[in-house]
This record gives structure tokens, C-alpha cells and sequence, in this order.
């Protein structure tokens, strides 16, 4: 039995054409300056994003931390959502490599800050207090479910930011699934924030990489801090190529994820005893279900062949990308009906 892995977008395989392009890459050593492919990446993310500059760096979480360093000197505090990804998922080391502090607010269901908790909690100018840093969002937001924060909702957190005189950061790992949810340009969205990352190794389906983008000064010194992560790859084009391709072919198919997130939730609704939580807006699907515990209603979809993340609160999750078609989803909603209908 094969299994249909909905665990998440990370888990996509590059296509064979994205196998040649890295095959194909020019190269140099991107640590000196100088590797073709690396350059042509970020000067296209620079370019969607709407940016002055762009760099090439491992992973989502590495190029968060080099943001929040380069915007932060040591002993600042980050204002961020309670259930930021930056805050629950990345070792916390804004803390311990950062010497930064994290200061929490709450959101709304779709990830949106409480702008009023967020004003209340902007440190004044007094010396028993640390300082207000940075203001960080999250778009597409994880723990609300894939959900999606459009113009409206960005400008009014630049509002507030500029009031106070503070950088925004935003974790954009899944920007491109906003915008194409959204139907407007990437460059729209991370028009208002001073920095965003996004992530290439999700669902625009790469191997391994994100880009941090910024203004040329910000990326100069987010270069630096880089290196000092220890972010520095050498003939890195190899993995930028498979970014470059990613930028140019796999952008418009996420409406695809979308649409299998849609089916998969309408096919999970009609299962009695599942609740969606909430519908889903991207490619994310979060649903409950009524009398099973989350962790082993997991292992037995995992033994059925559907493989999946229980994600707290008694939620169970399901991430359409790349190589997940229409008939496997179908597939996994019969295995799951088989497995909540066999196991009463």
C-alpha cells in the first residue's frame, strides 16, 4: 500500500526538470560573491518581492533569526503573535543565539495581532525596561490554518509600526500561497514590511532554501549575520537553481493545492464525528474529530497509509502540494473513513 503523505509542503521532491536545472547550474563559490546562480536567485526574489536585495539562506528558520538580528541589537524585544511560528517552532533561538526577547500577543482566528495589545505592549523609553526592537507577522499564518492577511490587514500593522518608529519583519514562508489565494503580486504584500522571508523548500517544491529580503544596507549586514550562524554555502548554486526554477514554474500550480485543500476539507466534513477547524483558505486543512485522541487517531492513519501531523489541541493536519493529486486525496478521505468507521 503506498502511503499519501499530507504531513506537510517540506516533504515535495523536485520535479526531473528541476533535478536537470541543478545538473545545469553554473556555479562559483557564494561565500566570495561569486556564484552566478546564487546571484540570478536573489536578484529575482528581490525583484518579486518588491526589495532592493535579497540572500540566499538554508532554511525558514535561519533566515527569521538572521532578520531578527540584523533589526535587533542583544537585549531587545520582538513583538510577535502568541502562536507565531518564529516563537513555537525554531529551537527557540531568538533567545538563546540572539540574546532577544520574545514578547507575545494575542491573534485573532486568522493570525491577525491584536493591534491594541500590540500598542500596550511597545516598551516606553525607560531605563528598567528593555527595547521595543521589532514588530513581526506571519502570512500565510500556520497555527491559524493556512490563513491568508491581505492589504488591509498589513497596512494597518505598518500604520501602527510607523507610529512607534519600529521595523516589521514578516515570516512570509508561505507568501506565494497568499498571493496566489489572493490574486495580487507577492511585492504587494511585503510592500509593508521592511523585511520578509519566504521559503523555497515548501510548496514551490525545492529541496532545501529561503530567501531573506531587505534593503541592500539590511542585506549586507544580514550577510554577516549569516556567516556568523555558520549560513554560508559554497557552490550553493546547486540548491539555487533548483529556487530559480521553483520562482518560474512552480508559482501559479499552488492554486492547485488550494483546490485539493477545498476538496479534501469538503470530503472530511461529511465524515460524522469531523470538524473542520478551521475551513481552509491556502493548502493547510486542520479538522478534529469527535471521541479520538489526536496523537492516536495519527498512528492509525499513519498504519492506513495517511500520513499526517497531530498539531495540539486535539488537532489533526493535512498539507496539499506538489505530488499530491485529486485521486490522493480521494484515496486518503476512503482510508480515513475506513479508519474512523472500522475502529468504533
Amino acid at each position: 500500500m503506498n502511503a499519501i503523505d499530507l504531513r506537510s509542503d517540506t516533504v515535495t521532491l523536485p520535479s526531473p526538470e528541476m533535478k536537470q536545472a541543478m545538473m545545469d547550474a553554473p556555479l562559483g563559490d557564494d561565500v566570495l560573491g561569486d556564484d552566478p546562480s546564487v546571484i540570478r536567485l536573489q536578484e529575482m526574489a528581490a525583484e518579486i518581492t518588491g526589495k532592493e536585495a535579497a540572500l540566499f539562506v538554508p532554511s525558514g528558520s535561519q533566515g527569521n533569526l538572521v532578520a531578527l538580528m540584523t533589526h535587533c541589537p542583544r537585549g531587545r524585544e520582538v513583538i510577535l503573535g502568541e502562536s507565531a511560528h518564529i516563537l513555537f517552532f525554531e529551537g527557540g533561538s531568538a533567545w538563546t543565539v540572539a540574546s532577544l526577547g520574545l514578547r507575545p500577543v494575542r491573534v485573532d482566528s486568522k493570525g491577525r495581532l491584536d493591534l491594541a495589545e500590540v500598542a500596550r505592549k511597545i516598551r516606553p523609553d525607560d531605563d528598567h525596561f528593555p527595547r521595543t526592537g521589532l514588530i513581526c507577522v506571519e502570512n500565510t499564518h500556520n497555527q491559524a490554518g493556512g490563513t491568508v492577511q491581505n492589504e488591509e490587514d498589513l497596512a494597518a500593522v505598518r500604520i501602527l509600526a510607523d507610529k512607534h518608529g519600529l521595523p516589521v519583519h514578516m515570516d512570509g514562508a508561505r507568501i506565494f500561497n497568499a498571493a496566489v489565494e489572493l490574486g495580487v503580486p507577492v511585492a504587494s504584500l511585503a510592500a509593508y514590511a521592511d523585511s520578509i522571508t519566504f521559503c523555497l523548500s515548501k510548496g514551490l517544491g525545492a529541496p532545501v532554501g529561503s530567501v531573506l529580503c531587505g534593503t541592500r544596507e539590511f542585506v549586507k549586514e544580514a550577510h554577516r549575520n549569516r556567516k556568523i550562524l555558520g549560513g554560508g554555502m559554497r557552490q550553493a548554486g546547486i540548491l539555487a537553481a533548483a529556487g530559480i526554477y521553483a520562482l518560474e514554474n512552480m508559482v501559479d500550480r499552488l492554486s492547485e493545492d488550494h483546490a485539493n485543500a477545498v476538496h479534501a476539507a469538503e470530503g472530511l466534513a461529511s465524515i460524522p464525528g469531523v470538524t473542520l477547524s478551521p475551513p481552509p483558505e491556502t493548502n493547510l486543512v486542520f479538522f478534529t474529530v469527535d471521541g479520538w485522541d489526536a496523537p492516536v487517531l495519527e498512528r492509525k492513519l499513519d498504519d492506513a497509509g495517511v500520513r499526517c501531523f497531530h498539531e495540539g489541541g486535539g488537532r489533526i493536519r493535512w498539507v496539499t502540494h506538489y505530488g499530491i493529486e485529486r485521486e490522493d486525496i480521494n484515496e486518503a478521505l476512503g482510508r480515513t473513513r475506513a479508519v474512523l468507521t472500522n475502529s468504533k
